[in-house]
C-alpha cells in the first residue's frame, strides 16, 4: 500500500496541533451599504440596506511569475492545470559544470517566466506571458558530496528511507537536479521544458520525466482539486503561519535562505479494485464524503475532522486506519507538509501488449525530510485504508534554494560562497 498523505491532512514539523479549531476558506465581505430611498406611501423615502455580495477569489490562471523572490515559484503559488518534472543526472560531478548549467538555466527561467524567448531560441513564438508559467530548480543528494559541500546540506535532507508497501522502479527515482515546470497549458509546458533540457545537453542527461494535470480551479478561481480516485485532496494544506512554519526552516544554512525541500512520490493507484468498492467503503477508508470532501463528521469540506466522534455503536466515526486520521496533525504531534498532486496516466508496450497505468504524482514541500515526512509517511504506511489500493513505485528527494537576484543565479552562494 502506498505512501501519500492522499488526503487533506499534510503536516509539518513543530507546529503545534490543529486541534479541534474549525478551518476557515475564504473570507466574505464585510458590511453593507445604504440603497437611496424609495418612495413609499405619500412620497416618504426609507432607506434600505443594500446586501454587499460575497468577496470575490482573485482568478489564479493567466498569471506572470518572477523568479526573483525570496521563494522560487511553483511552491506556493497556485497548481495550475499542467506540470512535469525532469531530473537530470549530471554528466560531471564538479563545481564548475553545475554552477555553468545553474546561471544558463537562471538565464533561461528568466527569459521564460517573463514571455520572452531565450537565448538561441528556435521557437521564439511559443514564449508568451501571462500562462502561469513558474519553473522550480532542485538540487538532489549527490550535489552535496562535491568537496566542501556535506556541511551545506540542508538539515533533515535525506532519502526516504524504504517503506514496507514500496515497490520501487529505479527507472522513477533519484536525481541530481530537478525542474518542476507548471503552466496553465500543456504547450507553454513542453516548450519551456524543450528550452530547458536542450540548453542542459553539455553538462547533465535526464533521468526520468513525469507529467502530471490538476483541476485545481474554476472559473479561472483556485478549488481543491480531485485524484483519480474522485477524492477532494489536499483540503488540510496549511495556510499563513502554519504555511511558513511548514515550508520554511527557522535558520538555514546562508545559502539555503528562502529554500525548502521536495519529496517527490510516484503513487500507482488501483483505479479497477477502487471502481469495484462500494461508495460506503470509500469514504470510511479515506474519512470524507466522495461528493463535497467533507469529513464524515462534518458539513462542508474545510470542517475540522472531529478525530473524538462515535457513532451509535461506539465505533469511531471517523475509522482509525482512515487516510485523514492516519495523516492528520492531530496525530502526529502536529507534523505538517504542502502537498501538491498532479495526475497522471501512463501507457507503455509490454512484450507486445500496451499495458495503461493511473495514479498520483505526488509532491511533499517541508523544511525537514527528517522530521516531517518521514514520520507522518512512516505512520501512514503501517496502518492506512488506503494502502490496499496504492503502492509507491518511485521516490526522488531535492532541496530547492530560494529565488535569485536579477543578474545573480540559483545557488551561486553555495556554489561560489
Amino acid at each position: 500500500m502506498a505512501d501519500q498523505p492522499l488526503d487533506d491532512s499534510p503536516a509539518g514539523a513543530s507546529t503545534p496541533p490543529v486541534g479541534r479549531r474549525r478551518l476557515l476558506g475564504y473570507a466574505g465581505a464585510a458590511g453593507a451599504g445604504l440603497a437611496g430611498g424609495t418612495a413609499l406611501g405619500w412620497g416618504t423615502a426609507a432607506a434600505r440596506p443594500t446586501p454587499t455580495p460575497p468577496a470575490v477569489a482573485p482568478e489564479v490562471i493567466r498569471q506572470t511569475y518572477s523568479p526573483h523572490e525570496a521563494h522560487q515559484a511553483g511552491i506556493t503559488t497556485p497548481t495550475p492545470a499542467v506540470t512535469r518534472l525532469v531530473a537530470f543526472t549530471l554528466g560531471e560531478l564538479a563545481v564548475q559544470p553545475l554552477s555553468r548549467l545553474l546561471k544558463l538555466w537562471s538565464s533561461d527561467i528568466e527569459a521564460l517566466m517573463a514571455g520572452r524567448p531565450v537565448l538561441g531560441d528556435p521557437t521564439p513564438e511559443l514564449a508568451q506571458a501571462g500562462v502561469s508559467l513558474s519553473v522550480t530548480v532542485g538540487l538532489g543528494p549527490r550535489v552535496f558530496e562535491l568537496p566542501g559541500l556535506a556541511a551545506a546540506a540542508p538539515d533533515g535532507f535525506l532519502d526516504v528511507p524504504p517503506m514496507q508497501h514500496d515497490r520501487l522502479q529505479a527507472r522513477w527515482c533519484g536525481g541530481d537536479l530537478v525542474v518542476l515546470v507548471a503552466a496553465d497549458d500543456a504547450t507553454t509546458v513542453e516548450y519551456a521544458t524543450r528550452r530547458l533540457v536542450r540548453d542542459a545537453r553539455t553538462f547533465a542527461t535526464p533521468a526520468w520525466e513525469q507529467t502530471g494535470s490538476w483541476r485545481g480551479t474554476s472559473g479561472g478561481r483556485a478549488v481543491t482539486g480531485r485524484n483519480l480516485f474522485g477524492q477532494v485532496d489536499g483540503t488540510g494544506n496549511p495556510s499563513g503561519e502554519l504555511l511558513e512554519a511548514t515550508l520554511w526552516p527557522t535558520d538555514p544554512p546562508a545559502w539555503f535562505a528562502g529554500g525548502t525541500t521536495l519529496v517527490v512520490r510516484r503513487i500507482e493507484m488501483d483505479l479497477d479494485f477502487w471502481d469495484r468498492t462500494t461508495r460506503e467503503r470509500q469514504e470510511k477508508v479515506i474519512g470524507r464524503r466522495l461528493a463535497d470532501g467533507a469529513p464524515l463528521t462534518g458539513q462542508v469540506e474545510h470542517d475540522a475532522l472531529d478525530l473524538l466522534a462515535e457513532d451509535a455503536t461506539g465505533a469511531p466515526v471517523i475509522p482509525t486506519d482512515a487516510h485523514a486520521r492516519r495523516s492528520h496533525p492531530d496525530e502526529n504531534n502536529g507534523r505538517r507538509i504542502l502537498r501538491r498532486g498532479l495526475n497522471y496516466t501512463h501507457t507503455e508496450v509490454v512484450d507486445g501488449v500496451p499495458v495503461t497505468t493511473s495514479g498520483l504524482v505526488f509532491c511533499s514541500f517541508q523544511a525537514s525530510i527528517a522530521r516531517q515526512f518521514v514520520p507522518v509517511q512512516t505512520r501512514i504506511d503501517t496502518l492506512d485504508a488506503l494502502n490496499d489500493w496504492t503502492h509507491a513505485i518511485g521516490s526522488a528527494v531535492f532541496a530547492l534554494p530560494g529565488g535569485f537576484a536579477e543578474g545573480d543565479w540559483i545557488a551561486r552562494s553555495l556554489l561560489q560562497p
